[in-house]
């Protein structure tokens, strides 16, 4: 088993969820409910995007050969989407892709356990950057891969949960000057895996046209 590249699967998940900045948005979206109902609502949400995360890490071959996509195009344009959202991050700027939407809020307030699909589960902790990188560190397939991908995915998703749970602490020990200051690291790190997937497609491309124009 490669650490390395297992450690770098960790680092890549932790900066694109972000646990520790997921979490005063999980206060807000779950304001004024019970500790029972919160605590329901962290495991749901945790669990449905380990599932899409899983999903699209196992089956990225299938649906690649479905929709006709290659490994190279993926990785040139997650490699894009992943450093927009570090670029918005960065800037102090919550992402597009990564954060819900005012609807998205106000249909939260309407229910309780709702929010755990959406915003939380998709698009806060699984969403397009997320699934970019988890297809991304999947690669062809290989079965150790996708394993390696599964249990860095998941050990990040145990931390998204304590971080959800324990939100309300986590929020008065940072303040809001150290969740920002959280918040653009994670940006950078993100913005720089962007840039590896982005090398990493172009690469591709070029080595394989050069092979074709043979």
């Amino acid at each position: 088993m490669d650490w390395t590249l297992f450690g770098a699967m960790v680092t890549g998940f932790f900066a694109i969820i972000n646990p520790i900045s997921t979490a005063p948005i999980f206060a807000n979206v779950t304001a004024g409910s019970s500790l029972d109902v919160r605590a329901q609502v962290a495991r749901r949400a945790v669990a449905i995007a380990f599932g899409i995360i899983a999903l699209f890490t196992v089956s990225g071959n299938l649906i690649f050969s479905l929709f006709g996509i290659t490994l190279t195009a993926f990785r040139i344009v997650g490699g894009v989407l992943v450093m927009m959202v570090g670029f918005e991050m960065v800037h102090g700027q919550p992402s597009r892709v990564h954060a819900p939407t005012d609807e998205d809020q106000e249909d939260c307030r309407e229910s309780q356990l709702t929010v755990a699909v959406s915003p939380l589960a998709t698009p806060l902790v699984a969403g397009p950057g997320t699934i970019s990188t988890a297809m991304g560190f999947a690669g062809d397939g290989n079965l150790l891969r996708v394993a390696m991908t599964l249990v860095a995915a998941a050990l990040i998703c145990a931390v998204t949960l304590a971080s959800f749970l324990f939100s309300a602490r986590l929020m008065g020990f940072l303040g809001q000057n150290g969740l920002n200051v959280v918040s653009r690291l994670m940006g950078l790190i993100i913005a720089v895996i962007g840039m590896q997937m982005l090398m990493m497609g172009i690469y591709a491309a070029i080595a394989g046209y050069a092979t074709y124009a043979k």
